[in-house]
């Protein structure tokens, strides 16, 4: 199992894809609690659209993808201000608008293939520079999310109480906004920009089912994350699939096995424990 890490883009791609594991649990955690987990997907095509931009004019794509996952994540929060009752429409507006920049400016993307391994993810295709970034990145992005514990626990559950309590609300919402935004666009090239607002909501959903408390369901994505990262890119290295859609599904099988057990399997066990009690009455 261990002579998977004797090529270099292995290593790399074991390391990046490790930190994507910690850092986007503790993001979606909160994006699912607040109910925004269209957010990730939204992002994740105006990510694209910065993809596709920095391909075709010369930029690094990653920084490209994180210039315009930044942008669309402060578009949403202004155009939901616009519609206070209907805040889920600046989701749609700004995905919508991510959705049309990337089919025009992936026209001006001469080499097609190198376009088409950010939508699925590439673990053969993450330079040292990348590698480097995507490390700095995500330090930031977890000491922010365990600087400003407190304060996205208040914010989100309850945002008026949290103003009340003396949190600057508006300070914490752009931080966690601009977090988010950085988080997605990071594992543009490991997990793939279709497939990155998965990778942020189905650990939490396995969490979810099995913990007691906001910091075991915290705990226990990061976990659920690691083991489908861990098992995709081994899954993917040897049967020679995208990396990233082999992730996903490893958190599906994952998450319905876990529904399955919960809803049918512990039920039937409880009943037969119970019957023989109910018997003897």
């Amino acid at each position: 199992m261990l002579s998977i890490f004797q090529y270099d883009f292995m290593q790399r791609a074991f390391i990046v894809g490790m930190l994507i594991a910690i850092i986007t649990p503790c993001i979606g955690v909160i994006i699912v609690l607040k109910r925004l987990s269209m957010i990730g997907d939204s992002l994740s095509h105006n990510s694209l659209a910065g993809v596709a931009a920095g391909l075709a004019f010369g930029l690094n794509p990653v920084f490209g993808a994180m210039i315009f996952s930044v942008i669309a994540a402060f578009g949403i929060e202004r155009i939901r201000k616009s519609f206070p009752k209907y805040s889920e429409i600046a989701i749609a507006v700004i995905m919508s608008t991510g959705i049309g920049l990337a089919g025009v400016l992936s026209g001006f993307v001469k080499n097609s293939a190198s376009f088409s391994s950010f939508l699925f993810g590439s673990i053969v295709a993450i330079t040292d520079f990348e590698l480097y970034m995507v490390i700095g990145l995500s330090i930031v992005v977890l000491l922010a999310v365990i600087l400003l514990y407190k304060e996205l626990f208040y914010i989100t559950f309850d945002e008026e109480s949290a103003r009340l309590a003396g949190i600057p609300v508006r300070a914490v919402n752009f931080m966690f906004t601009l977090l988010t935004a950085v988080t997605i666009s990071i594992a543009a090239r490991t997990v793939g920009t279709l497939v990155i607002s998965s990778l942020m909501i189905l650990p939490v959903a396995a969490s979810m089912q099995i913990a007691k408390s906001y910091k075991q369901t915290v705990v226990f994505a990061v976990v659920f994350s690691i083991m489908f990262t861990v098992s995709g890119l081994y899954i993917s290295y040897y049967a020679n699939f995208k990396p990233g859609g082999t992730i996903v599904i490893v958190g599906v099988i994952s998450l319905v096995s876990i529904l399955f057990y919960n809803n049918i399997v512990s039920k039937v066990f409880l009943k037969r424990l119970v019957k023989p009690d109910c018997q003897k009455y």
